[in-house]
């Protein structure tokens, strides 16, 4: 029981440092950003609502566990990781080792949330 919180929090801590991290950049480094999504051909009116996103779903995965809110957070998270890793992909800018290591991530600190 110990070693399943162990995982589970340091999967789940080091989760959120990742997507605190990219809010923050979303946030703070607005052009960078938008460069980027305009490489991948995504509007840039959403880096705001999608940095608000991140944190919110955060708050849903510390705070909401067990409720319905917390699965629909881990479930926007997969996919945005999957969206993440493709579009790193698509432009072959060899980017996305980091959504790749954010979907490890959430798999172990889903699963180990069951277990706890």
């Amino acid at each position: 029981m110990k070693r399943d919180k162990i995982i589970f929090y340091v999967s789940t801590g080091l989760l959120t440092l990742m997507m605190l991290m990219s809010a923050g950049m979303y946030l703070f480094n607005h052009e960078a950003i938008a460069g980027m999504f305009t490489a991948f051909g995504y509007p840039t009116y959403i880096i705001y609502p999608y940095a608000m996103a991140k944190i919110l779903g955060l708050v849903a995965l510390w705070f909401l566990r067990g409720k319905f809110l917390n699965e629909w957070a881990y479930a926007g998270f997969f996919f945005a990781f999957i969206l993440a890793f493709f579009a790193h992909v698509m432009i072959s800018d060899g980017e996305q080792v980091g959504a790749v290591i954010a979907m490890v991530l959430l798999i172990l600190s889903y699963i180990y949330k069951k277990k706890i």
